[in-house]
């Protein structure tokens, strides 16, 4: 690591995800505009159960829990508007288009409406979710084999290095800058939900790990996040920790 005063050269960006519909599937890009609400298009769109509730993988006061949704893709280009959503057979629907919802309702077996985000915010806690490959190492260590980043849904993984430690438990408060203008402010660490053990594309949900994580862990797998600056973010960025004093 190279330490400059404060700063400290954490890695680099291995990988971007974003969720372009909650609780589908995600969007694996190389490089993603960050705004505000985190990475450009990310839980932008969500399926709205009758009650208005947001569909997820949980039941809290906004989300409800519905089967099925992670075995949907979504995905979208930065210059598009609207996104699209990808069936297990390979559909594509834009998601403003009725037929969307429609398909939805039809294979999932409740009435589902997939609105844009207003009000309520789509994210569960923060704008942002980061990982380190620190700590995936150290999950794997705990369950006895390989944990494929995409099960834990983040926006960033950061490349830290291949050492098992709970890298991110002593960052709160502190600030990452990655490439050349974008700056997050770290929160509190990522307590883990149901949805740690459940399959979604491509991602197989073995071993179990939401209660071995609860022991060993307190449920915390990787850190939220708020976005302080905007910017480009691409993979190969280099991550810098700043300790704010």
């Amino acid at each position: 690591m190279s330490v400059t005063g404060r700063a400290v050269l954490i890695g680099t960006v291995a990988r971007l995800y974003r969720y372009p519909v909650k609780s589908t599937a995600g969007q694996a890009v190389t490089a993603a505009p960050l705004g505000s609400r985190g990475l450009l298009h990310d839980r932008e769109w969500a399926a709205y159960t009758p009650d208005s509730g947001i569909g997820s993988g949980k039941r809290t006061r906004r989300f409800r829990p519905v089967a099925g949704l992670m075995q949907w893709r979504s995905e979208a280009a930065d210059e598009d508007r609207v996104p699209w959503l990808i069936s297990p057979q390979g559909d594509r629907y834009r998601v403003d288009d009725p037929a969307a919802s429609q398909a939805l309702t039809h294979a999932l077996g409740q009435p589902l409406t997939l609105r844009r985000e207003t009000t309520i915010p789509h994210h569960d806690e923060a704008s942002v979710h980061l990982v380190t490959t620190c700590s995936i190492a150290s999950t794997e260590a705990l369950l006895g084999g390989t944990v494929d980043n995409r099960r834990v849904r983040p926006n960033i993984v950061l490349d830290t290095g291949p050492e098992p430690t709970w890298l991110e438990d002593d960052w709160a408060g502190a600030s990452i800058t990655i490439g050349a203008h974008a700056m997050l402010r770290i929160g509190a660490g990522m307590t883990r939900c149901v949805m740690l053990d459940q399959p979604q594309v491509g991602v197989r949900a073995e071993p179990a790990a939401l209660q071995i994580l609860g022991r060993a862990h307190n449920l915390i797998l990787g850190v939220q996040a708020g976005v302080t600056h905007p910017g480009v973010i691409r993979a190969g960025d280099p991550a810098v920790l700043m300790h704010n004093v």
